[in-house]
């Protein structure tokens, strides 16, 4: 099992493995900064083959998550959970109390919040055993399931890099969505509700068919919709969507998604970059959801109601975070992602 010889592992503060046999929970917490702030980032749950995909995914997501968080404007660092498990079969109250008691025992160092495979009531199921959990529903702060929001500041990104890149606005647009679940299935309404022209596949048939059904979207395989003619890429699924394999095969000018960690590797940023492709990086364009889990975060610590005009503004300033990597990244004729990387890593330094 490797770890500190990973190159996931870069720049990594801790990573933590707990298992409680009992209520069935084997979970790892990432924590990559706290620099600008304690640790946030989503719970996911997933059927991982092995421990170490486990591992590198929980460190690549955790890493992210700092980029994201001070890309955002927002006073957090970056961590992950990743719960080892199937979402559809072995979820139970027992096991997210369990992994409460988990994020609990970290007093305070790392905050958690919704992604893949876990929703709004899941986690209030862990909020019994910790104080650190968000992203809830039903107290004045709650800011509820971030999805929408990431969404809409995918929209705004979207809609920004069609501009530049195509001269089109979001009605003229044709956008190919890989992944219709939370996030990219609330895409999929916006766009349309937009005009835009979709193509959409996901793993379950059954909700890209009833995406489609209220959206007019053409569903495709979940291999097709690399070869989709289409204005826009949106990976909305898990990462690694854009690799050597599936770049050849793309139409579009633009990648522009809510997926995190869409490059296979830095070197495909790159040849994104050379083939002329307009790069909207994830950790920048995908922020949204983790602003309105922060602005819950932040009610709660100082006993306020939610405010969804400090979200509001926040998701502004990120588009236009956007607009400045898409700006540097074509007066020094270099890859957004490394842009935006470069520019992240500036802010925590600074902090520190």
């Amino acid at each position: 099992m490797t770890i500190f010889s990973s190159p996931a592992f870069e720049g990594h503060e801790s990573l933590h493995a707990f298992h409680d046999a009992r209520a069935g929970l084997s979970c790892l917490i990432a924590i990559h900064s706290t620099a600008l702030g304690p640790a946030s980032g989503g719970v996911r749950m997933w059927p991982y083959p092995n421990d170490q995909a486990a591992i590198d995914d929980a460190l690549r997501l955790s890493r992210a998550m700092s980029y994201k968080n001070a890309m955002a404007g927002i006073a957090f660092g970056g961590g992950k959970t990743v719960v080892i498990g199937d979402s559809r079969t072995a979820k139970t109250p027992a096991l997210f109390e369990a992994l409460g008691r988990a994020v609990e025992s970290l007093g305070g160092r790392y905050w958690g919040a919704e992604d893949v495979g876990v929703s709004p009531a899941d986690l209030a199921d862990a909020r019994r055993a910790t104080r650190y959990m968000a992203g809830l529903e039903g107290h004045p702060a709650a800011s509820g399931d971030p999805s929408p929001v990431t969404a809409e500041g995918v929209r705004r990104g979207i809609a920004l890099c069609a501009r530049r890149r195509l001269g089109k606005p979001l009605s003229e647009l044709t956008v190919a969505i890989q992944g219709v679940g939370h996030v990219g299935g609330l895409l999929a309404d916006r766009l349309a509700a937009d005009g835009a022209r979709l193509v959409v596949c996901d793993l379950n048939p059954d909700i890209a068919a009833a995406v489609a059904a209220r959206t007019g979207a053409k569903v495709v395989s979940t291999d097709a919709i690399f070869d989709a003619e289409a204005d826009v890429f949106a990976p909305c699924a898990l990462g690694g969507a854009i690799s050597a394999a599936t770049l050849p095969r793309l139409k579009a000018k633009v990648v522009a998604g809510g997926a995190n960690n869409q490059l296979e590797s830095a070197e495909i940023g790159r040849a994104v970059f050379e083939a002329g492709l307009l790069y909207a990086p994830d950790f920048v364009i995908n922020g949204g959801g983790i602003i309105n889990v922060a602005a819950e975060i932040g009610a709660l610590q100082r006993g306020e109601p939610y405010d969804p005009a400090w979200v509001e503004a926040k998701v502004a300033a990120m588009i236009d975070t956007l607009e400045t990597v898409l700006d540097r990244s074509q007066a020094e004729r270099r890859p957004a992602d490394e842009i935006a990387v470069r520019m992240a890593k500036e802010r925590i330094a600074a902090a520190r």
